[in-house]
C-alpha cells in the first residue's frame, strides 16, 4: 500500500489496473475497505486508486478540524501529485460528498462523478435530523467508535446471512481513533455545496439504495438540478451498498463509464 506525504498528512492509498484512472472514495469511518468488492471489476480497463482519507484507515490524522473542503482539497493534491488528470470519482456516503466538493472546486479534474447514497448537503434540517446527529455524537463520546458501530452494523447488514458483514463493519469501524472519527463526524455537519449544484456540467450518476437512509425522492430533487446527470435505484440495497451489493454497481458504473469513454476510443480508430 503506497504512502504520499502532503504537507502534514500521510496519505495511504492502493493501486491497480491500467487506463483511465478511477478514484474510489469510502465513507466516514470507514476506509478503502469499502471498494474491496468493487474495484477489482474495473482493473481489466481502468486504473483503480483508493485512498484512505485524513483521519481514517492507514492515512494519518493530524491534529484539527475536518471537514469535506480540506478532504477534498487532500484528494485534489494527491491526484496532483501523481499526475492524475480528468479522473472518475467514485464516492459511498462522504465520499460521495467529496466528490461533490471536488467537481465544485476543481472542475478541469472531474471527468465524471458516480454518487452511492450520499447527497450535496449535510444540514440537518428537520427535527428528527438534528436528533439524529445529537444521538451520533453522543453515542460517540460516551462509547466510542466500537459502541456506535454496534448499532450501526444491524442497519447496515439486517439479513441473518450479512453476519460476517456485520462483524466487519464493528471491526472497521471500532478501529477508528476516536478523536479522529468524531472530528471527522463533526465536520460533515452543516456541509453544503446545494448553492453550487447548477455549476457542475461533468455527467454524474446517482445511486440509490431501495432501503437507504435517505429516500430516492431526495435523490432525484438534487439530481434534477445538475446539468447532466440521472438516478438509478440498486435494489435489494442498504447504506453500504458497495459491500451489499458489488455486483450491481460493477455492472451500472461499467455501463456508465463505456457511453462516456466510447466516443474518444471511436474518434482514436483509423
Amino acid at each position: 500500500m503506497p504512502t504520499l506525504q502532503l504537507d502534514d498528512l500521510s496519505l495511504h492509498y492502493e493501486e491497480s489496473g491500467a487506463g483511465t484512472p478511477i478514484v474510489f472514495l469510502h465513507g466516514l469511518g470507514s476506509s478503502g475497505r469499502d471498494w474491496e468488492f468493487v474495484a477489482p471489476g474495473f482493473t481489466g480497463q481502468h486504473r483503480a486508486l483508493i485512498p484512505d482519507i485524513r483521519g481514517h484507515g492507514r492515512s494519518g490524522k493530524p491534529a484539527g478540524a475536518y471537514g469535506v473542503p480540506l478532504f477534498a482539497r487532500d484528494i485534489a493534491a494527491w491526484c496532483d501529485r501523481l499526475g492524475l488528470t480528468r479522473v472518475h470519482v467514485v464516492g459511498l456516503s462522504m465520499g460521495g460528498m467529496i466528490g461533490f466538493q471536488l467537481a465544485v472546486d476543481r472542475p478541469e479534474l472531474v471527468r465524471s462523478l458516480v454518487i452511492i447514497n450520499s447527497g450535496p448537503d449535510m444540514v440537518p434540517r428537520t427535527l428528527g435530523m438534528k436528533l439524529a446527529v445529537a444521538l451520533r455524537l453522543l453515542v460517540l463520546r460516551v462509547s466510542g467508535p466500537r459502541g456506535l458501530a454496534k448499532l450501526i452494523a444491524p442497519k447496515l447488514f439486517p439479513k441473518p446471512e450479512q453476519a460476517e458483514l456485520r462483524r466487519k463493519v464493528i471491526e472497521e469501524i471500532g478501529a477508528n481513533e476516536p478523536d479522529a472519527y468524531l472530528r471527522a463526524t463533526r465536520g460533515l455537519i452543516g456541509w453544503s455545496v446545494l448553492e453550487r449544484l447548477e455549476d457542475i456540467s461533468c455527467p454524474v450518476l446517482v445511486l440509490g439504495s431501495d432501503h437507504d437512509y435517505t429516500p430516492m425522492s431526495v435523490k432525484q430533487a438534487y439530481t434534477a438540478r445538475l446539468q447532466n446527470a440521472r438516478l438509478q435505484e440498486l435494489t435489494d440495497s442498504y447504506h453500504a451498498a458497495p459491500l451489499d451489493q458489488p455486483e450491481q454497481i460493477i455492472d451500472v458504473v461499467k455501463h456508465f463509464l463505456l457511453e462516456l469513454e466510447a466516443p474518444a476510443q471511436e474518434g482514436q480508430r483509423p
